[in-house]
């Protein structure tokens, strides 16, 4: 069921339920810049979902506890538990909020190994705000330089501003300007719906990985679609072929 938006003239849909933002902090001291970035975006952007007449839930995935894990899922090749529950985490998420700190004029290590163990199909058409904080405003860039290509391979949608925060600016009222400016961007994206269309209307369409942590992610035999193109060209596009194909799989299957 639709609703009338008053503010943006068109309808939306009747969620009916609270969304639910994830906040990434890859901050490792006490008390963290890089968290108190990634929480004041989280609370304007409830305020601005309230404000919508919209429910919102924020939790924050804090990046150094789960230091070590992170080390020996990259090692291995696989997330171990902690690793694969925080993942779980981004996969059910409504947006996300990325922050980060700068470190040698580069996006945090600690940051950077965690993206590598998500799934590259595990944030599609998912709304991210970007964030990082530094020691000096010469790495403001390091946003749109680093963080910006890293969500578009993942074909997520990042919102149009990003925030950058150096010790001076804490202080300046202009960034809590762009917060705000932030945080309305963020709720439009889902209040439009337009983010859950995409990923609907398109999602046989993007790469995916067999047993991903995706939350559309085919696990078994019955999920795949043997219709597809790509399933096709494997059945040589001859007739009574996909059904071999499935027939095939299905052997193999050792479940």
């Amino acid at each position: 069921m639709n609703q009338p938006d008053p503010i943006a003239g068109h309808r939306v849909p009747d969620i009916g339920r609270a969304l639910t933002i994830v906040a990434v902090s890859a901050g490792v001291s006490d008390p963290s810049s890089t968290r108190l970035l990634a929480d004041r975006i989280a609370q304007k952007s409830i305020d601005a979902l309230n404000a919508a007449g919209l429910r919102a839930v924020v939790t924050t995935i804090e990046l150094g506890p789960l230091a070590v894990d992170i080390a020996r899922s990259i090692v291995t090749g696989y997330p171990n538990e902690a690793a694969q529950a925080a993942i779980d985490r981004l996969a059910d998420a409504d947006a996300i909020i990325a922050s980060t700190p700068v470190y040698k004029a580069g996006v945090s290590g600690l940051f950077k190994s965690f993206a590598d163990l998500i799934d590259n199909d595990l944030l599609i058409a998912k709304p991210v705000v970007l964030a990082a904080t530094g020691g000096t405003s010469r790495h403001a860039m390091v946003v749109d330089d680093q963080l910006r290509p890293l969500f578009a391979f993942l074909r997520a949608l990042p919102v149009p501003t990003s925030l950058y925060a150096a010790p001076e600016d804490w202080g300046s009222p202009e960034l809590g300007r762009r917060i705000e400016r932030t945080a309305a961007e963020l709720a439009l994206i889902l209040r439009s719906g337009v983010a859950t269309q995409i990923a609907e209307d398109n999602w046989a369409g993007y790469q995916h990985q067999f047993g991903g942590s995706a939350t559309r992610a085919e696990r078994g035999i019955d999920d795949v679609d043997f219709d597809s193109d790509l399933m096709r060209l494997a059945a040589g596009g001859k007739p009574g072929s996909r059904a071999a194909l499935r027939d095939a799989v299905r052997l193999d299957d050792p479940a």
